[in-house]
């Protein structure tokens, strides 16, 4: 019987009840890349639009003032569609997968990103470190090395 916990005991790290690894590839990423991926991200979009629009549009009150989450929007979304990553989900090397191992395809990064850039989905977050936005995608951001 002691052998039974101590093997459920080995079962119950963050990711196993979705059939993740411990270590390696494809385990579940940890706050600190997510969190700098997001603002890496962040500032990429802030950068197109300041090469775009100029440095007045960071701090616009008219249409402009949504100029930086629209492009983040975009660029994170369609990247993720594509490549299975943000810029900065590829620079800090993890990637977002579907839990059924298929791509992530266009229709759940656009739910994703949207629900991400709603702010309080992503903040709501459940068991094995998945956000509303990664659980209405049917997703989970993993680790690539």
């Amino acid at each position: 019987m002691a052998t039974h916990a101590s093997t459920s005991a080995d079962q119950t790290y963050p990711g196993s009840s979705l059939g993740l690894p411990q270590s390696g590839p494809g385990r579940l990423a940890g706050w600190m890349p997510r969190l700098t991926s997001l603002v890496l991200d962040w500032a990429i979009s802030m950068l197109i639009v300041v090469m775009a629009l100029g440095t007045p549009a960071l701090t616009a009150v008219d249409w402009q003032r949504w100029a930086v989450l629209v492009v983040f929007f975009i660029q994170t979304a369609c990247l993720s569609a594509v490549t299975g990553a943000s810029a900065g989900q590829i620079i800090c090397r993890i990637t977002v997968v579907r839990l059924d191992g298929k791509k992530l395809g266009l229709p759940r990064a656009l739910l994703r990103q949207g629900l991400l850039c709603l702010v309080i989905p992503a903040l709501v977050i459940g068991v094995d470190r998945r956000g509303m936005h990664d659980m209405a995608a049917n997703s989970v951001v993993v680790s690539r090395h």
